[in-house]
Formats: structure tokens, sequence, C-alpha cells
């Protein structure tokens, strides 16, 4: 590229000027880089240093020195018996050097010294060059960036549209009833799931944000991630204040734009509804990438629907979640990785109408608001304790993952309550193609078709086209919301098998 080769063109003549600087001080002989040495065909025969003008050079560094410092044909050295030089031949000794004045040495170091400060300076702007130019590099290659010239911000514009279709058997069935639409007749359901718009950016020196907002319930927009915060930061890292996923639940961490399956796991949406809350966390991630962490403060009250709610809103909960990538293949550019995290919460819950101890999810289906398990409001709830694990195993085209989390009640007046679950999946790639990972994040990166999904038409009549990548996968999933310590309390009990094929068109549509 011309800045880079901008930069190495500085480099050498810096380190070329520097090195002539050296030789003169040293009292060494200087020759240009264009001119070399031709040996005298026979004994005693004058022996002549060629300049650029009368012979073609190769590999030479024109214009880097001047022409002045070519030499006239000059007479060798004289040699005693034994071949050696006892001195300079008196017949290269130029009279008029010798009656010369002297140079001051003081003088000659003082300018030494202010011309070797001047190459510092130099190379210090050079420096401040490259390091600009490799920024305007990173710029100019995200095409989805917008630079601001006067505030020296960043401002990077996302989206997302994902459209469902849902088709049902219309034999009346009461249980088909109750999982499309409750207690109306099953009806086809076709709508966008996602419709989201955002930006994101920096802002000098090391403040970062985002602003997303989900418009897919048509006139009641929402807002998701909406935040801002601080990166680079001593012992702490990355602090983001605002609304943000809180730290546990592998499938909620992972972005629904690389999830395997369209709907999240029971147990998933169960204990972690909606996934966002106010509040304030800290990311870290090790200087190898094999640890990450991240850990806050949080308020249980949702508030991402309207934006604020009026009223006893205080329940606070501190999360956190500690990740390990303890393999990772980097000949392979990371075909193949395992991983494995704990992550659990806290959470202080009023006694209140508005107490945060409510659990329920729908039927791995987003078809309507009916939830096939729900606890209700838990009565006498204080406090309760959430535990989770996972681990990831990838090789190749192949992907297993798994989650379990256990949740404890702890109530007053009541018996106290334990509600768990988990999943299993397996998916492959028939084309070839893995599962990226992002070690920094300990979460699922975006997959990339080896070969996009197109069709064209060629001139001679014939048609090319690519077919893109195909995953399959399966996955089991379970939860029980009852306990048995409580026979009056009965939230449900589910499992459910999902089956999925996966058409990606390219790295950004499926």
């Amino acid at each position: 590229m011309e800045f880079s080769s901008m930069r190495r063109g500085g480099s050498v003549a810096r380190r070329t000027l520097a090195a002539l600087v050296c030789l003169v001080a040293s009292g060494g002989t200087v020759a240009t880089a264009d001119e070399w040495w031709n040996p005298a065909d026979q004994a005693g025969s004058d022996s002549v240093l060629v300049s650029p003008e009368s012979t073609p050079s190769h590999g030479s560094f024109d214009g880097m020195l001047s022409d002045q410092y070519s030499a006239a044909p000059v007479r060798p050295i004289a040699q005693d018996q034994d071949g050696l030089s006892p001195g300079p031949d008196p017949g290269l000794v130029d009279p008029d050097l010798e009656e010369s004045e002297e140079l001051d040495d003081d003088t000659f170091e003082d300018k030494l010294n202010a011309f070797a400060e001047r190459l510092d300076s130099l190379d210090e702007g050079f420096e401040g060059l490259e390091e600009a130019l490799d920024e305007v590099d990173g710029k100019a290659s995200n095409k989805s960036l917008v630079v601001s010239g006067s505030s020296k911000s960043t401002m990077k514009i996302s989206g997302r549209v994902h459209v469902d279709a849902w088709g049902f058997d219309t034999d009346d069935d009461p249980a088909m009833n109750q999982f499309s639409a409750g207690p109306e007749d099953e009806l086809n359901r076709l709508g966008f799931r996602r419709l989201r718009f955002g930006v994101a950016g920096k802002v000098k020196d090391n403040m970062v944000y985002k602003i997303e907002m989900e418009f897919a319930n048509g006139n009641d927009s929402e807002f998701r991630d909406a935040y801002l915060g601080w990166s680079d930061l001593p012992f702490l890292q990355k602090v983001l204040v605002g609304n943000q996923k809180r730290p546990y639940g592998l499938d909620h961490l992972n972005s629904s734009r690389y999830n395997v399956f369209i709907e999240r796991p029971y147990v998933i949406e169960a204990f972690n509804e909606d996934a966002r809350r106010l509040g304030v966390q800290s990311y870290g991630v090790s200087d190898d990438e094999a640890w990450n962490w991240r850990y806050g403060v949080f308020n249980q009250r949702n508030v991402q629907d309207e934006g604020n709610y009026t009223g006893d809103h205080l329940q606070l909960q501190v999360a956190g979640r500690l990740a390990n990538t303890i393999w990772y293949d980097e000949t392979s550019n990371g075909r193949g990785y395992a991983h494995w995290a704990i992550s659990g919460t806290h959470a202080d819950v009023s006694t209140e109408d508005n107490a945060e101890s409510r659990f329920r999810t729908r039927p791995e289906a987003r078809t309507s608001g009916t939830r096939w398990l729900d606890t209700g409001q838990i009565d006498g709830t204080d406090y309760y304790n959430l535990l989770g694990l996972e681990g990831v195993v990838n090789l190749g085209s192949l992907q297993i993952v798994g989650e379990y989390q256990s949740n404890w009640i702890d109530r007053d007046g009541f018996e106290d309550l334990r509600l768990d679950g988990g999943y299993v999946y397996a998916s492959y790639f028939l084309t070839g193609e893995h599962m990226p990972w992002s070690r920094s994040s300990g979460t699922l990166g975006r997959p990339v078709p080896l070969e996009n999904f197109w069709l064209v038409d060629r001139c001679n009549g014939c048609r090319s086209a690519g077919w893109g990548a195909w995953q399959l996968a399966a996955r089991y999933s379970v939860a029980d919301f009852s306990d048995g310590a409580d026979p009056e309390f009965y939230g449900g009990e589910g499992q459910a098998f999902t089956a999925a094929m996966n058409w990606y068109w390219n790295a950004y549509a499926r």
C-alpha cells in the first residue's frame, strides 16, 4: 500500500543518514551506495572507483546521496615486500588538505549533537505519522463507521431484521390452541421477531457508547442496549453504565444474530427474562485471552418497555460470570476449542406487589403472550441465589453446547424453593464451516460461509451459483419450576425437543 511504502522509505532514509553521520564522526571513509570497486585486471595496474555516470547501477539508492562524492581514477596504495601497506601513498594526499585549518573539536561536537537531536525529533514525527496512518487504515476498512472531523468521535450504525413464520395444524386441538393463541383457535403467524436499529461508537479519549431501539412491536418501540462507559481503564479495564445484559446464561449473552436456534431454551428465558437491566458492569480479559470476566450491580426492575417506572423500584442484585477458554487451536484459526464458565447472582427482592420474584417462559416459540411455565408471584420471597454452569466443545464443523442453572429462593413464612433446568444441543455444518468463538467475551462469533449464496446468468446462456453454508442442529431442553417441598407451589414442568436447519446466505444473512 502507498502508506506502508512511504513509511518504509522514510525509515531507510533515516537509517542511511544516521549511518553517514556515524562514519563521519568516527573518521571513516565515506562512499556513496551508487559506487563500487572495479578490481584491476593485472597486478600493478591502476584501479578505478567507478561512478554511476559511467556505469549502470544495480540496486542503488538513487537520489539518497549526492553525486558529488563520485571519485576520479586513483592510484593503488603502495605496498612493501610483505604485501602490507605501511601508510598512505604520498600520491593520494591532497596538498590543499594539509594546509587547511583543522576543525575545532568542540564546535564539531556541538553541531553533531544538534544534528542528532534533530534526527530524534524527526523520528518522533514519523512515529506519530505512522500511528495516524494506521488509525486511518483501520477506519477506512470499517465501512459502517462514521468519523466526526471536529470532535474526533466515531459512530457505527447497526441493525437487524428477523422475520418469523409459524404454521399449525388446522384440526381442533386444545393443546395446540393453548400453544398458539390461548383460548382462541390456532392461527398461523407471520411477523417481525426483531426489527432493530442502533448506533455505537467512541468519544475521545476513552469513552464508549451504544443505543439500540426495537421496533418489532409496531407503534410500541422499546430500547435494548442503552449505555455509556469507559475502556482501557486500569484494573477494571472496561466499565459500562446503563441498560445492558446481565452476566449469566451463555445463550442470552450470545447475540441473537449468531444463535443456532430461533428461540432460547426454557430456563434461559425464565431466569433472565429480557436479559437487560439498568446497572453498572465491569468487563475484563486476560492478556492471553484465556480468561474473561464480567460483574456488576443491577436494579431488577425492567424499564426497557416503557423507559421508566414510578414507585418503589429499587431491588438490587449482584451478578457475575467467570469464563475460561481452556483450548483454542490457533493453527486451524479456531476450528477447535473448548470453553467452560460459571455464573451467578444474589438478588434481594421486595415484599411489595412489584416484587421481582416471578419466573416464567414461553414454549420455546414466540407465538403469543401465553407462558406455559409460570410460577406467578412467589409469596414471601426475601432473596434468591442463582448458579449457572456452561460448557462448549467445538471440533471442526461439530459443536456441542450445554448449560445448567439452579435457583434457590429464600422465603419468609413459607418453605424455601429450588427451581432448575438446562439444555444440551449439537450442531453440524454440512458444508465444512465452523462456529467461531470470541475468546475475549466467551461467546459465539459470526459464522462465515466458505462460499456465499449467489445465482447469476452467464453470457453463454449458462448459470453459475454458490450455495452458502448449511447447518443441522438438535436441542433437548428441560425445566422444573415445581418443588416437592411445598405441595401447594406449582410453576410447571416442561421438556422440549427442537430440530433446526440453518441456511447461511452470507456472513450477514440466513
